[in-house]
């Protein structure tokens, strides 16, 4: 048997020449073999639709030749192999604005990658929120490209720390849930390149070694066959080397993906494999593209399994440690936005509450598809206030009870929000992922290998949010509780953006915690009473009115996106949100003061001064938007270009500094298909406020 394996210490010169060895030496089955992976329909069955239950083969191997193969699991919010430590979702996670914590979850999630036997991860997810409905929200951080794709990129460092191959998805456009399969996403070449795809590229400029491509259509053709996307845009204009694979079970219809950029199919051979083979001998595929996929996965490969590993041995110990643990709880309290107070927060020590709704007793930390993580345990809303107070209970059922519960007591805490049931990943097909089985829905133009590989298979609940409130009878708990006459704090757990209308007023202090992981009711507990202060800021616009977010349609075949959603929009049509991009209060007082800048030849630099006025030592982000002349072409009137977070203790004061590259001002030109930066002055607004009202604000010339 020849051995082609690798070796640690390789330099890239010896990978190269391995890489070259394995394809002189491999069959054409071979290398289509390497292009897909294998044996997951059997592992998924065998193991009774637990998904990640065992790591997953993706980019085949080659065993004649000691080829090794990737093996995958998926996240983001935490590895979904065995009990994993279960992190706050990523959208929690964007509210806290910090890098340094994202990158430090993405290397606690490497190494509980590597002790379950795992290579490639799944868990970097920066599709744009454009709209809250969106049932995947829940995975991405935000609103705001650059947001996007400075919390994505920290992310993918720490997970390649310890030799994972991180994968950003997906690749691109996949901002809706139900009609994923489906949808055709009409977009002009501005909107894409300025609002769609500069969080991707920073992702991969980072060093992002994959990308997963998307199931929907771009103006016309699917992502995962797109050969201006995968090819033009990824590899030509940016320069991408990794590999591309396909979103798993329908993403890819025909073998030319093959030639359009795809390198790998997962998790099965439905459409490569031996019909890949056939469109190659019979002339439709060229050998060149078959060789040139898999030079960039054998690359990819040989590259994390020749570097040096940080730890000596990764042990089955790692997963779910003391530290981990330790991380998840910063998190969620960095995470957590305080929306509304009106001075009833924080509580004072000893005081009795009633804790009301089904949400504080559930253990609830997301959606239940391809993101989920089974921790060990999990400190519901509940288990942790009952942990530091005197606590009564009641829910929707009773509202008569609640109120006499709110009634005994300083003050109710209500827990509203969504569950599984409300938002999430919407699987129509064989992954059933531990899921109550359900019937499974007809779509239409889907190969028949596919529709036989899903027959009769369950399918996720879940999906797109069909309202952006309350359900009803948790609004009725709100009222019942405030019908006491007690001080009532609502705790909003839920992916996105909740609309609060029709009974904020009744509400002394909101909390928004998102889902805020293994240590949320902890972490409550200690928010609630002052141990922290909050410090999340939201990454999205929470609207008075449904019709101020763009237009969505879970059900739709066609949509076009345009540059318009979020603050931007809100912005340019004069809309007045309820909570703001960047909204978030804290226990301290905080003030911006001599906000300063000087342009390089390659970036801004900006620096402000920062104070805690308060009487608690605090965190929070500083924000820094940028307003370009905007006389050439329409574009956002400001958007954010650089942030940062500053811990300060009572009286103190600190200067930020941050940097904002000139190449992240430039509009995209649409006669040139190029960048261009619009000479004039641009205003900078910096501080820890949202939008440009509320912040220190200079102007220089560029």
């Amino acid at each position: 048997m020849t051995d082609l394996s690798p070796t640690k210490g390789m330099t890239p010169a010896e990978i190269a020449a391995r890489v070259d060895a394995i394809l002189a030496e491999a069959t054409l089955e071979e290398k289509v073999g390497m292009m897909s992976g294998r044996g997951f329909f059997d592992q998924i069955r065998d193991d009774g639709g637990i998904w990640g239950a065992r790591p997953y083969r993706a980019g085949g191997g080659m065993e004649r030749l000691n080829v090794p193969a990737f093996w995958f699991t998926d996240g983001p919010r935490g590895v979904a192999r065995g009990e994993s430590t279960c992190f706050p979702c990523t959208m929690a996670r964007g509210a806290s604005f910090d890098t340094d914590l994202e990158r430090r979850i993405g290397e606690a999630m490497s190494i509980e990658i590597r002790a379950q036997d795992c290579n490639l991860t799944g868990a970097v997810c920066v599709n744009l929120l454009r709209h809250p409905a969106w049932g995947r929200a829940q995975e991405t951080y935000g609103e705001d490209p650059h947001h996007l794709g400075a919390m994505g990129a920290a992310l993918a460092v720490g997970l390649q720390t310890h030799n994972v191959a991180a994968t950003v998805k997906h690749f691109a456009l996949n901002s809706m849930e139900n009609a994923r399969f489906k949808v055709n996403v009409e977009i002009d070449e501005r909107a894409l390149h300025e609002v769609y795809l500069p969080h991707f590229k920073t992702i991969l400029d980072a060093g992002c070694m994959t990308v997963m491509s998307s199931y929907n259509k771009l103006n016309g053709e699917y992502c995962g066959q797109h050969r201006h996307l995968l090819t033009d845009i990824l590899r030509g204009e940016w320069g991408f080397t990794g590999f591309v694979h396909s979103d798993w079970v329908m993403g890819v219809y025909k073998q030319y993906g093959a030639s359009a950029g795809l390198d790998v199919e997962n998790p099965e051979p439905l459409v490569f494999g031996k019909k890949l083979v056939a469109a190659v001998e019979a002339g439709h595929i060229a050998p060149g593209d078959i060789d040139t996929a898999c030079r960039r996965i054998l690359t990819t490969l040989y590259t994390i399994s020749a570097a040096e590993d940080p730890l000596p041995a990764y042990p089955l110990s790692l997963v779910a440690s003391e530290a981990h643990a330790a991380l998840a709880l910063e998190a969620a309290e960095k995470s957590a936005v305080l929306l509304a107070n009106d001075g009833t927060l924080p509580l004072k020590k000893g005081a009795r509450l009633a804790v009301l709704g089904k949400l504080a007793a559930m253990v609830n930390t997301g959606d239940n598809g391809s993101s989920r993580v089974r921790a060990r345990h999990v400190v519901t809303a509940l288990e942790g206030l009952r942990a530091v107070a005197e606590v009564v209970t009641g829910d929707e059922d009773d509202l008569a009870a609640a109120t006499a519960a709110a009634g005994g007591a300083d003050a109710a805490v209500v827990v509203v929000g969504y569950t599984a049931e409300d938002e999430g990943e919407f699987i129509p097909g064989d992954i059933t992922l531990g899921q109550e089985d359900q019937l499974d829905p007809v779509l239409e133009n889907v190969p028949e290998e596919v529709k036989a590989a899903r027959k009769r298979r369950p399918f996720s609940i879940g999906g797109d949010r069909l309202d952006l409130g309350l359900r009803p009878e948790q609004v009725a708990l709100i009222h019942a509780a405030a019908d006491s006459g007690r001080p009532v704090i609502v705790v909003i757990v839920a992916g996105s953006a909740v609309m609060v209308e029709g009974w904020h007023d009744r509400a002394a202090a909101i909390l928004q915690t998102f889902y805020s992981g293994q240590a949320g009711g902890t972490a409550l507990a200690r928010l609630l009473f002052g141990d922290v202060s909050p410090s999340g800021k939201l990454p999205f616009m929470v609207a008075q009115r449904a019709e101020d977010y763009p237009f969505f349609d879970r059900d739709a075949d066609r949509i076009t996106y345009d540059q318009w959603h979020g603050y931007a929009k809100f912005d340019r049509e004069r809309l007045t949100a309820r909570y703001g991009f960047g909204h978030g209060l804290s226990y301290a007082r905080f003030d911006t003061r001599a906000p300063r800048a000087r342009v390089t030849p390659v970036a801004i630099e900006l620096e402000a001064t920062v104070a805690n006025l308060g009487e608690c030592a605090a965190e929070t982000p500083v924000l820094a938007f940028v307003a370009p002349p905007g006389k050439a072409v329409e574009r956002w009137s400001f958007m954010l270009k650089a942030f940062t977070r500053v811990a300060l203790a009572p009286g103190e004061s600190r200067t930020v500094r941050l940097a904002i590259p000139l190449d992240t001002l430039r509009y995209r030109d649409v006669d040139s298909h190029g960048w261009r930066l619009e000479p004039g002055d641009y205003t900078l607004y910096v501080g820890h406020g949202s939008g440009s009202g509320e912040q220190q604000s200079l102007t220089v010339r560029l």
